[in-house]
This record gives structure tokens, C-alpha cells and sequence, in this order.
């Protein structure tokens, strides 16, 4: 009962690591983490009902797990034999056409939610202009976040030498 108990813990262990991994190497999903964050706010701006929030979230979680899901599928097929590069190719065109499709969908969704608000967005903009500045000056650090050079790419070792 232990064991069991043990390695159901170190399920979420090896899910918390594969979340942090594409943190870390994965430009994608840092930006829709970004656009997430930005939601959220937009959401309290326009001061949604529980059952939207909801919508907002579930939409958020989607287009996260489906970015992971396709840096997975990337990973996978990454580097195939030469007789397999075309169905790599395609597995990955495809994992990447589903996070288009659900970014689109959240999108939609988030648009519905937020745009027949938009007057209680402005005005609560106006009540708390600060935060307008604050989201405005916050896409620097997330525009570094986003685009941050990852030293794992362009041939470079996690220690900074470059493979010859």
C-alpha cells in the first residue's frame, strides 16, 4: 500500500518536471502563459460571473495541456530515420494544427466572454488606471520571458561550449 501510495506521488513529481521543463524550453508555451496571464486580468477587468471565469480557465488549461502535448509529440518524433522523416514531419504538423485550433477556440470564447463587457472593462480601467500601466510596462519582462534565449538551441550545450 506504500508503494503504491509512493509512486502515485512521483506521478506528479515527473508531471511538475515535464510542466517546468517547458518553461524552460519551450517558447510557446511561455507565450501562452503569458496570454493567460493577461486573460485573467482582462477577466477581473470586466468583472465576469463564476460560470465565465470557469470558461476563462477551462479555455486556459486547454490551450496549455495542448501546447505540452505537442512539445511531447515533437520530442518524440524528433530526429526519426530516414524512412520515418515524413510521418515525423506530419505528427508534428498535426500536434501543432490542434494547439492552433484550440488557441483559436479559446480565443473565440475568451473574445464572446470579454468584448460585450468591454464597457465595465474601461471603466473598471479607469477606477484603477495604475493597472492599465502596469499591464502596458509588464509586456517588456514578458516579451523577455517569452523570447529569451534558450541555451539547449542553435548547437549550444547547458554549459555554454558549442558542439563543433
Amino acid at each position: 500500500m506504500k508503494s503504491e501510495i509512493r509512486r502515485f506521488g512521483r506521478g506528479f513529481a515527473y508531471a511538475w518536471n515535464g510542466i517546468r521543463a517547458a518553461v524552460q524550453q519551450e517558447r510557446n508555451f511561455r507565450f501562452h502563459l503569458c496570454a493567460a496571464c493577461y486573460a485573467f486580468v482582462a477577466a477581473w477587468l470586466a468583472g465576469l460571473s463564476a460560470v465565465e471565469w470557469c470558461l476563462i480557465v477551462l479555455c486556459i488549461a486547454s490551450v496549455l495541456g495542448m501546447e505540452l502535448m505537442n512539445s511531447a509529440v515533437e520530442r518524440a518524433v524528433d530526429k526519426p530515420d530516414t524512412t520515418h522523416w515524413w510521418s515525423a514531419g506530419a505528427a508534428k504538423d498535426m500536434a501543432a494544427g490542434a494547439v492552433l485550433v484550440v488557441a483559436v477556440g479559446a480565443l473565440a470564447i475568451g473574445l464572446l466572454l470579454i468584448v460585450p463587457k468591454w464597457m465595465a472593462l474601461w471603466g473598471r480601467l479607469c477606477q484603477f488606471p495604475w493597472l492599465g500601466i502596469v499591464c502596458v510596462i509588464a509586456l517588456v519582462p514578458a516579451y523577455r520571458f517569452i523570447f529569451r534565449y534558450d541555451s539547449t538551441q542553435k548547437g549550444e550545450q547547458p554549459n555554454g561550449k558549442t558542439d563543433s
